[in-house]
């Protein structure tokens, strides 16, 4: 199976980088884990720059920095029963389809994506999106150095479909 096309709202597993783990020293993620991705765009060269926001179990000390998923919503995506939060407080961005993407199981080794997440549930993402774009909390890590650095990073979540 061919890698996916990203698009918004696209599930995919992914080597995610805390930014507590960042600030430990760690330069990627220490565990695989669905994220969604947020937006999309294309450089001038040509490549697909991707953000994507992290799924995770732990339930956010602060009830705006997730949002819950639905159980219906995590059994068509084939996730596990737990409760799952897609995380808004913070973000990593790399380029398309880049090292840290990973297969959602040993036993699917070509499947790198879980499915899209429902439009109702992308459009709250989005809209908790800018809204917490417009405060000082959202941090957004960048998988390299040179990523970071470069211009082309820069950009308005106003902008996410």
């Amino acid at each position: 199976m061919p890698l996916p096309s990203p698009e918004v709202g696209l599930v995919i597993s992914y080597s995610y980088l805390w930014k507590s783990d960042a600030d430990r020293g760690h330069d990627e993620g220490t565990k695989n884990r669905p994220c969604a991705i947020i937006l999309m765009i294309k450089d001038n060269e040509g490549d697909t720059l991707v953000t994507v926001v992290p799924i995770t179990h732990s339930q956010p000390k602060n009830a705006d920095d997730g949002i819950e998923i639905p159980q219906q919503t995590k059994k068509r995506l084939g996730l596990d029963e737990a409760r799952s939060w897609i995380m808004i407080s913070e973000l990593n961005r790399f380029v398309w389809p880049g090292p840290d993407l990973r297969p959602i199981s040993r036993d699917e080794p070509e499947r790198f994506a879980y499915g899209v997440l429902p439009p109702k549930l992308f459009r709250q993402l989005r809209d908790k999106l800018i809204i917490t774009r417009k405060k000082p909390v959202l941090k957004l890590l960048c998988e390299t150095e040179q990523n970071y650095l470069h211009p082309r990073n820069h950009y308005q979540l106003a902008v996410i479909s």
